[in-house]
């Protein structure tokens, strides 16, 4: 994770604006940096979203291909993701400190999304045992300016909100085998349902209160962060602790608390700006990379 140093007068300095709910950016305690999410920036791709939180940007793409099921779901489908720390974003993603990042994300990514509680993973089946969609869920870190955890996962609930899976169309050949037709029609696809995807929100431990959406210079003055993933309702659906500090359980109970209670808030305008955005077809204004 890219760090920065930090003197012991400005470690003092954000600690005591902590403690009176004051950052030094402005906000509170439980507010986020501004956040600018932008949908179908990748055109070779069936899905894909770039999101900025403060200098924090990830973009993320979709890619839908058909492979076989896993022999314990033979029902499902699946996800798997891959996560590139470019260098660009900062120095210390070089050679091997991006490398175990991008493990480090993409296992906790795994846990958090592919599952069927977070994504009907039965409408990817084509055909039981045999034929499957696999989502391909790539992410590119940008740049970094820490909260890289909640960054991604509302650039991926975007790009999957954006994701066209092309319909499937199977037929019997003379010798009685079955082939696999995809539908060329653009508007003939099937769309995923992300009401359930959670939105992961990060709380960082600082004194003795805690933090959202921490900047890498509060990154630097915490002891310990939470990371819960949240869905819609405000139902926790996986928890870590990362950091070498100890949590203590009134800590852990308050964290928890604020994290179910921001996370539900968050949903409910990302899902209205994605509806707008779609709504506005061709008429959108794209600044993106096809800008």
């Amino acid at each position: 994770m890219a760090r920065v140093q930090v003197s012991e007068a400005e470690k003092v300095y954000i600690l005591h604006g902590i403690r009176d709910d004051l950052r030094v950016d402005g906000r509170g305690c439980e507010d986020y940096r501004h956040m600018e999410i932008e949908t179908d920036v990748v055109s070779n791709t069936d899905g894909s979203a770039k999101v900025t939180l403060g200098h924090t940007a990830v973009l993320v793409g979709v890619k839908a291909e058909i492979g076989k099921p896993r022999p314990t779901v033979p029902t499902e489908g699946y996800l798997e993701f891959f996560v590139d720390c470019s260098a660009n974003a900062t120095p210390e993603f070089e050679g091997r400190g991006g490398e175990e990042l991008g493990t480090e994300l993409s296992n906790t990514l795994y846990k958090v999304f592919n599952n069927k509680r977070s994504i009907d993973l039965k409408s990817l089946c084509i055909c039981a045992g045999e034929h499957c969609w696999v989502l391909y869920v790539d992410v590119l870190l940008l740049q970094c300016d820490g909260n890289l955890y909640d960054a991604i996962s509302v650039a991926i609930k975007a790009a999957l909100f954006n994701t066209k899976i092309p319909k499937v169309h199977i037929s019997s050949d003379d010798e009685g085998g079955k082939e696999i037709e995809l539908s060329d029609d653009p508007y003939d696809c099937m769309r995923l349902n992300v009401e359930n995807v959670p939105c992961i929100v990060t709380l960082c431990k600082v004194g003795h209160r805690h933090v959202v959406d921490a900047t890498l210079q509060e990154k630097a003055c915490s002891v310990a962060s939470l990371i819960i993933s949240v869905t819609h309702k405000g139902t926790i659906t996986c928890m870590r602790k990362v950091g070498g500090g100890s949590l203590d359980p009134e800590s852990i109970f308050e964290m928890t608390e604020a994290g179910k209670r921001v996370g539900k808030a968050l949903h409910a305008p990302l899902m209205k700006l994605l509806e707008q955005e779609e709504s506005l077809g061709k008429k959108r204004q794209k600044v993106g990379f096809l800008g």
